[in-house]
Formats: C-alpha cells, sequence, structure tokens
C-alpha cells in the first residue's frame, strides 16, 4: 500500500470538512446557521440555540485555520506537522463529537446518525493518520 498516497487522502479528507465548513460559516454564516449541512430540510445548527453571527463567524476562521495546518501536513509529509495536523483535528473533534453524543435534542434519528458518523470520522481519522505516519511512513533526506 501507498501510505503516503493515503495519508494525504486522510488529510485531504479533514481539510475540505474544513474548507467547506470554515468559508460557508465566515461568509455566509446566517446561511451556514440556518441550513446546515445543506440535506434539504434538515438544520442542524438552528436546532441548538439562538442565531450568533460572531460565533458562527469564529468558528469559520477556526477552521480555515486548521485548513492550513491540514494542507501543510498533506503538502510536505513531514512527520512533525502531521502529528501536529492530527493532534489539532482530534482536539477540534473529540470534545465536538461528545458535545453531540450527549446533546441529541432537535435531530430526527437520521439527522443524528449522520451527524454522529461524521463526527467520528472526523475525531478517529487523526489517529489513524498518526499511527500510519508513525509505523509505515518514511521519511525523506529532505525531512
Amino acid at each position: 500500500m501507498n501510505y503516503k498516497l493515503w495519508i494525504r487522502i486522510a488529510l485531504g479528507y479533514l481539510a475540505a470538512n474544513c474548507l467547506q465548513l470554515g468559508m460557508w460559516s465566515l461568509f455566509f454564516p446566517k446561511s451556514f446557521y440556518d441550513n446546515f449541512p445543506g440535506l434539504g430540510g434538515s438544520a442542524w445548527i438552528a436546532v441548538d440555540g439562538p442565531y450568533n453571527e460572531h460565533l458562527i463567524r469564529d468558528v469559520g476562521a477556526l477552521n480555515l485555520a486548521l485548513l492550513v495546518v491540514l494542507v501543510s501536513a498533506a503538502w510536505t509529509l513531514s512527520k512533525p506537522v502531521i502529528y501536529t495536523a492530527a493532534a489539532a483535528t482530534a482536539t477540534w473533534g473529540i470534545p465536538h463529537f461528545f458535545y453531540h453524543l450527549f446533546n441529541r435534542e432537535g435531530l430526527s434519528s437520521g439527522d443524528l446518525l449522520l451527524s454522529l458518523g461524521g463526527l467520528a470520522t472526523f475525531a478517529g481519522l487523526p489517529f489513524v493518520v498518526a499511527y500510519i505516519a508513525k509505523n509505515k511512513l518514511e521519511v525523506s533526506p529532505l525531512h
């Protein structure tokens, strides 16, 4: 298996999530609040409290900051940068997952399943990436 490619794909998946969340919530915060995840009639953010433009935009900016770290890790394949990206992603993803695991009000069973599945992937994938980087990724002379 090509572990470099696998790590890049995994980091790319995490980065794509941050890009989508970051751009939408930073530049169109009310639309993000009213319509996320954009699956038709579902609105996952609006069920959890009143609209706060400042908070929504801050979440967007922080997702874009995490995007920078993830893209840097995927680009360089430097183990320290991969570990940093994995740690930063897990630091954001784990509490987010547990919040939604214990605060389920307002979501249908299907929406809850989709939400928790996506959040679990976002929280768990960094550990897989870090493990593969540590145990399978060969360091090139440039790193």
